[in-house]
């Protein structure tokens, strides 16, 4: 059995900042994975460099779900995005580890394949509702079956989702916090004008989503569910922050429109409720943040029993390493939903050269052993870190706000 030998921490910057995890066996065989976690980075890598790197070495690598539960029982201070990024990046590297030495790509050992591609959606934006949807009339040309529409607001100067760059968005976009002023009245006037252009002009075989951000209150989330019932939404994501999972149900009363929460999930005590009491029809959380592909599908068995699917998180934040995990996850289990693509920047896609590919609105994690993703640490070298914060909100009176 291969026996992990060393581990290392890669930190790249080839347009935004990436961690990660490279475990090397004395067989000769090693995996990578992805512990990026945006804005907190070397939080990340300090916690394995100094705490997680320790207690690997020695171990048979074949052993994942043994040192998962060692990894997350052992600490006693359980979970959170640090931790669980942390576990993430060793659970995705033992996962490649396993591939590579069976010969087989990750999705065969997880079961096989589900389906014989994964819908993935990509991010329409525009700074006015006309910019919005010729962006989607863009994304529909190019065969995406489903599109995330954002729209800048009238009266605000920025607004979230909406980047300068028609397939590129960062939003960690500064040294320090810049702050964006928000106001939830002017946002809820315009959103129902958004969707009305936008199935004008795309008509109804796309699937149509919305990210509100977590900026909204749950009667106000109700409100504009019920707003955009007329152009049936595929989802309405991140409508109120999920802290309070009750929140949901007061939706639930005043609209049809599914709701999509938890690529900030750490965990699935983060959505046991949501999805034992349906109150969310798409779960977001992601392979990276929510402790690796072992634990990703815990929580994918859960939301199987309660008609929930699966929509995880897919933005730039997550390095190649993360999106070709979430690929062989997507296609493993039985009650997929959608998959968030975004296209990440020519450097970062030479730093990671990857098997997964893109075809018409559909994706495919390959079929090269493991994972199918390396890392040019040679290239990775010559992009240092970068200091790089999100975004912060506040009202338009100062009041601090969600971002």
């Amino acid at each position: 059995m291969p026996k992990i030998k060393n581990a290392r921490i890669i930190v790249t910057c080839p347009g935004r900042n990436f961690v990660t995890l490279k475990i090397e066996t004395d067989q000769g065989v090693y995996g990578i994975g992805d512990a990026t976690l945006n804005g907190r980075e070397l939080a990340v890598a300090s916690y394995l460099a100094d705490h997680v790197v320790p207690l690997l070495i020695g171990r048979d690598a074949h052993r994942i779900e043994d040192i998962w539960q060692y990894l997350y029982k052992g600490a006693y201070w359980r979970r959170g995005p640090v931790t669980m990024t942390a576990i993430a990046a060793v659970d995705m590297a033992l996962w490649d580890i396993k591939g590579k030495v069976a010969g087989l790509p990750l999705y065969q050992l997880l079961g096989g394949a589900s389906r014989d591609g994964v819908m993935v959606y990509g991010h329409a934006n525009g700074a006015s509702v006309e910019e919005a949807v010729d962006a989607a009339l863009v994304y529909q040309s190019e065969g995406y079956r489903a599109i995330r529409i954002q729209a800048g607001v009238p009266g605000l100067a920025s607004t979230y989702g909406v980047s300068k760059d028609r397939y590129f968005y960062e939003p960690a976009d500064a040294d320090l916090p810049s702050e964006n002023l928000w106001s939830t009245e002017k946002y809820l006037r315009s959103v129902p004008a958004l969707f009305d252009k936008a199935r004008e002009a795309l008509g109804w075989d796309v699937h149509l989503l919305h990210d509100a951000h977590h900026r909204l209150t749950p009667i106000e989330a109700g409100r504009l569910g019920k707003d955009l019932e007329p152009y049936r939404p595929f989802w309405l994501e991140d409508a109120v922050q999920a802290e309070n999972q009750d929140s949901f149900r007061l939706i639930r009363q005043h609209t049809t429109t599914p709701l999509a929460v938890g690529e900030i999930f750490s965990s699935i005590w983060d959505a046991r409720q949501l999805i034992e009491e349906q109150l969310i029809d798409y779960i977001r959380a992601t392979v990276v943040h929510a402790g690796g592909i072992t634990h990703l599908r815990r929580i994918a068995n859960l939301a199987d029993l309660h008609n929930v699917r699966t929509g995880c998180h897919g933005a730039t934040d997550l390095s190649p390493v993360a999106m070709a995990a979430a690929l062989h996850f997507d296609l493993s289990v039985p009650n997929f939903g959608v998959q968030e693509y975004m296209r990440h920047t020519p450097e970062t896609d030479t730093v990671f050269p990857h098997a997964y590919s893109f075809d018409r609105g559909m994706m495919h994690p390959g079929d090269k052993p493991g994972l199918g993703v390396e890392i040019d640490e040679a290239l990775a070298a010559q992009y240092p870190y970068k200091r790089a914060y999100l975004p912060v909100n506040r009202l338009e009176d100062g009041t601090m706000f969600s971002w």
